[in-house]
């Protein structure tokens, strides 16, 4: 088995979300079934093969990729992104040695983050390596307009590339570090971003159709304020998801409730040398 470094290439975008698909899709032996990858799945990639080409490895066996690990590091705070192992090759010490490699770019950084699925191997390998890990929650379902009654007293605005400072100020303060390069990407990819700024404090929020991506807000009442405004504008007719509860987010439970969402489990939320930010909704792809 030969471990190397994920190439900034189509062909190895490509090869990460078959990788991907394989260990966490619905099987499928009709490749005409089979989910093509989106857009952001192949830009995330080779995104951070750019930024973060230490943190990225692919694992090839018999001339088949069987095992891939995507990390970032930002400001001191070290996040996996993607961890996943073909089928066929679990239990076979791919992903303990994929895992290994992540680790090392995670050297010198204090803080450590991650989403992770309800994969008991997934969860094992992360508390090994230190996180402690808190159950999360998913909402799903169709907004209900009449539990959407908001005092708008704090104003919610569009936002673009010249509010990336104000983003980067509200990740600094919620988790310790930016995202930094991160929010272009997102911002080429994701459908809205939302932005709060007043004397009360800020925050914002990435949508995309029914799925809000990612929030960070310097209080629950503007966290709050961000995430019914992204609910509001999901289209009539398509099924919104707010993902990656953890407990200490209540304020979006309770919000996601008035709008008649429903509350399931879904995975963890794996934090180490830091408590989980609050008020904040993670992206699975970007932390």
């Amino acid at each position: 088995m030969i471990l190397r470094q994920v190439r900034d290439t189509a062909a190895d975008a490509e090869v990460v979300s078959e990788l991907s698909l394989a260990a966490f899709g619905a099987p499928s032996d009709d490749p005409a079934r089979r989910s093509a990858p989106t857009p952001l799945q192949l830009a995330r990639t080779r995104h951070l093969a750019r930024t973060d080409p230490g943190g990225c490895w692919l694992a090839v066996s018999g001339g088949q990729a069987v095992g891939v690990v995507l990390s970032m590091r930002r400001e001191g705070l070290w996040m996996p992104s993607l961890f996943a192992v073909r089928p066929s090759a679990q239990g076979r010490g791919v992903g303990r040695l994929l895992f290994e490699r992540a680790l090392a770019h995670a050297g010198g950084c204090l803080r450590g983050m991650v989403c992770a699925s309800d994969s008991p191997a997934a969860a094992r390998r992360y508390r090994l390596a230190g996180f402690t890990l808190h159950p999360a929650m998913r909402l799903t379902g169709r907004v209900d307009r009449e539990g959407l009654i908001d005092p708008g007293d704090i104003p919610v605005h569009p936002g673009n590339a010249t509010h990336l400072h104000l983003l980067d100020s509200v990740d600094r303060r919620l988790r310790g570090s930016a995202h930094g390069p991160d929010h272009e990407l997102m911002l080429g990819h994701f459908e809205e971003l939302l932005v709060a700024d007043a004397l009360a404090g800020s925050g914002y929020c990435y949508r995309d159709g029914g799925v809000v991506r990612l929030l960070a807000a310097t209080s629950k009442r503007i966290g709050a304020r961000l995430l019914r405004e992204a609910l509001a504008r999901v289209p009539n007719g398509v099924e919104a998801r707010v993902e990656y509860l953890t407990a200490e987010q209540e304020w979006a439970l309770d919000v996601g409730l008035e709008v008649g969402l429903t509350p399931a489990t879904s995975g963890f939320v794996g934090v180490r040398g830091m408590r989980p930010p609050t008020p904040y909704l993670p992206s699975g792809a970007f932390l």
